[in-house]
């Protein structure tokens, strides 16, 4: 039996990727040993990591206007990061609320500099919605601006990219990275934790604006501070270096799918394909707007949650794991990052009309 992992993180990565890895586990590139096991200062790690970086500026099409870097403590590490490296005396960091990952960088960015939060949410009737980027009031002069594009917890996404006179653009790209093609250049700081399309936990992508280093913000534990990653190559401290080998073969995998684009255009036929079902059945129902549902997280509810229990061990039965809800929110949730294939929201809808017509 075919088994589709639904987790929202850490989440499934192509096979193709974890079979290669597995080949290599116990002797990468001929010299007997594992990735795991030699210096992250030898040269063939070092080529390694070159290639990745090269891949990755390929895929998003990165100018050497930015710093890539490959750091440690995934997105919440970054939630400390970012205001000790952009924090300026006398303007607050603005963080734009629209869900619990968003809320959580503006709590813990507070326990350092300034913040002011905007609250996007406007939920109605039962429905998760927000507003519109273009209706976003935001000041006229802040240290940096806060977004999460991709709320993995709500199912919300926000599809334009807001715009400043003044202030850089921080972007939690986290639950959305290399799901559908952005403007690096819209952004000053983009970060993003591996666990959703790129690799394991523990590794996390900072790509930020070179003229955003010479900041001089707060004082910070160097593992936290950009200007020494990017002097020491992303190796202050030792890397996480089987994450950092694991990124840089699905980087390369993406590029032979056809890079970014052709994983949009799939994500975009997944994501059709669920929240098609769910709008035409009058057993389940998802709750966010359709001009911000998430092209990765589909949140779903039965008619009844007395049902939650029995839909959760069937489903398990029949290979479509980790498909409950997160707690705060309860009912159903479907992760469908990249390495998620067609067959599987496929089949996922296949079960959850057999479930619907069995308990109507």
């Amino acid at each position: 039996m075919t088994v589709y992992n639904f987790c929202a993180g850490p989440a499934m990565l192509p096979p193709e990727v974890m079979k290669k890895a597995q080949q290599e586990f116990l002797d990468w590139q001929n010299l007997g040993v594992s990735v795991m096991e030699i210096s992250h200062r030898s040269a063939p790690f070092l080529a390694m990591v070159e290639e990745c970086e090269a891949s990755l500026r390929r895929l998003m099409n990165i100018s050497d206007e930015f710093e890539v870097l490959f750091m440690h403590g995934g997105g919440r590490g970054q939630f400390a990061a970012v205001p000790l490296n952009l924090h300026l005396d006398g303007l607050p960091g603005i963080y734009v609320e629209n869900g619990i990952w968003s809320s959580g960088a503006s709590q813990e960015g507070a326990k350092f500099t300034a913040v002011e939060s905007i609250n996007i949410r406007t939920d109605k009737d039962g429905v998760f919605d927000i507003q519109p980027v273009a209706q976003w009031h935001l000041p006229e002069k802040a240290a940096y601006i806060h977004y999460c594009p991709n709320e993995t917890i709500d199912g919300i996404e926000i599809f334009d990219v807001p715009k400043h006179d003044s202030a850089p653009i921080v972007a939690d790209m986290s639950s959305v990275i290399l799901s559908r093609d952005i403007n690096v250049d819209d952004f000053d700081i983009i970060y993003a934790g591996a666990q959703k399309n790129i690799g394991p936990s523990g590794l996390c992508i900072v790509i930020v604006r070179k003229t955003l280093l010479a900041r001089e913000g707060l004082p910070r534990p160097s593992i936290l501070d950009y200007t020494i990653e990017a002097k020491q190559g992303s190796m202050y401290n030792t890397p996480p270096t089987f994450a950092w080998y694991l990124a840089a073969e699905v980087f390369k995998h993406l590029e032979a799918m056809g890079g970014v684009s052709a994983m949009e255009a799939h994500n975009k036929k997944k994501a059709a394909i669920l929240y098609d079902y769910i709008d035409s059945s009058e057993f389940y129902s998802n709750k966010v707007a359709k001009h911000c549902r998430s092209l990765m997280n589909v949140p779903f509810w039965l008619k009844s949650d007395s049902l939650n229990e029995l839909f959760l061990a069937q489903a398990e039965q029949a290979g479509l794991v980790a498909l409950e809800g997160h707690r705060l929110v309860g009912g159903m949730r479907a992760s469908i990052y990249n390495a998620m294939p067609i067959e599987g929201v496929q089949a996922l809808v296949e079960f959850m009309d057999k479930f619907a017509k069995e308990h109507s």
